[in-house]
């Protein structure tokens, strides 16, 4: 074989690694950001809830990253869940929803990478006269008390470091 051809094979792991995670969503690498500086990484207004987080400038522990309320007058129309109960893939009905990716200001080489995981579920809503969907309480307590609860669309997001740690 020829040098090229080693070379294409070489390279073909990692493109077929990038083409199995094409995110829903399409963004380009964040603005590298300072060690103890906390940055919101994305909201996501549908589970009232707001990604952040912040390089540590600890090797054990390079970053932290939280999962915060953004209101609590927020009704949420979906839930952020646990991933390591959630364990979501494709094959679980799961759609890769994006994928953040935050450099190191203070060490370039490494970043922090999150991926936000998304569980649709498929909501037949009725609409009323005026266009809008309505929840009437007394409805809603029989439909509960039948067991009868619609499905709400789920999110949950796993934070991993890629890159070489400095020193």
């Amino acid at each position: 074989m020829s040098p090229r051809h080693l070379l294409l094979l070489a390279l073909l792991p990692t493109v077929a690694a990038t083409a199995a995670e094409t995110p829903e969503l399409q963004r380009p690498t964040g603005a590298p950001q300072a060690v103890n500086a906390v940055h919101t990484l994305r909201q996501i207004p549908e589970a009232c809830a707001r990604l952040e987080g912040a390089f540590t400038g600890d090797a054990a522990n390079p970053y932290k990253f939280a999962v915060v309320r953004t209101s609590e007058q927020c009704q949420p129309r979906a839930r952020f869940v646990d991933y390591a109960k959630a364990q979501p893939s494709e094959a679980k009905g799961w759609k890769l929803n994006d994928v953040i990716r935050v450099p190191s200001a203070a060490c370039p080489a490494q970043q922090a990478v999150v991926r936000v995981w998304r569980l649709p579920v498929d909501q037949k809503t009725e609409l009323d006269g005026q266009g809008q969907s309505r929840i009437y309480l007394e409805e809603a307590k029989k439909q509960a008390a039948a067991g009868k609860i619609a499905q709400i669309p789920m999110f949950a997001a796993q934070m991993t470091m890629e890159g070489n740690a400095c020193r």
